[in-house]
């Protein structure tokens, strides 16, 4: 059974810094891409950040230069380093399989970036 447990979020002003993790359990994680989603209120649920098994990484333009991420596959562990937050990143953080996510999500975890 696939799990699921984001953590690390908060509430943080604008130009702070967070980072997130996820433990993976269920999966063979060593060999999965994974991928950070984000899903402000009233928008979809978007692709952040993805990693790939060795370490190839990809970000959404409107975080390049800004997030990284990065995998302990010993640990089943995938993390999102966020700096200069903006409120526009404001939103529930998950992780999950990328390109295809798992049908079962986490619970996430809050990020709040005020202004």
């Amino acid at each position: 059974q696939v799990q699921l447990v984001e953590s690390g979020g908060g509430l943080v002003q604008a130009g702070g810094s967070l980072r997130l993790s996820c433990v993976a359990s269920g999966i063979i994680f060593s060999i999965r891409p994974m991928g950070w989603y984000r899903q402000a209120p009233g928008n979809e649920r978007e692709i952040v950040a993805s990693i790939t098994p060795r370490g190839i990484t990809t970000f959404a333009d409107s975080v390049k230069g800004r997030f990284t991420i990065s995998r302990d596959n010993a640990k089943n562990a995938v993390y999102l380093q966020m700096n200069n937050l903006k409120p526009e990143d404001t939103a529930v953080y998950y992780c999950n399989a990328f390109p295809t996510p798992y049908p079962t999500w986490g619970q996430g975890t809050q990020v709040t970036v005020s202004s």
